[in-house]
């Protein structure tokens, strides 16, 4: 399997989440990211699973799941305006 990203350390800082994509570590204010992560406690921030493509995280006690593409602002063209090879 491809790996889509490679997620390093997740953090949380106050309102800050912290964490290294592809070797960069980047800092996101928390509001921004997502209202469940900025509201949760320690313990429902602490608990997350990576998905092994690197693709995105998930949160399973608040149910949340983040796209790392859309966290960096990626946008994917929709598959009608791709070009073929």
């Amino acid at each position: 399997m491809n790996k889509h990203h490679d997620i390093g350390s997740i953090l949380f800082d106050g309102d800050v989440f912290e964490i290294t994509i592809d070797g960069t570590t980047r800092r996101f204010e928390l509001r921004q990211v997502s209202a469940w992560l900025n509201q949760a406690s320690e313990e429902e921030r602490r608990i997350f699973e990576v998905s092994p493509s690197g693709y995105g995280i998930h949160w399973p006690l608040l149910n949340e799941d983040i796209s790392i593409d859309a966290l960096l602002g990626i946008v994917d063209a929709p598959a009608k305006n791709r070009k073929t090879a």
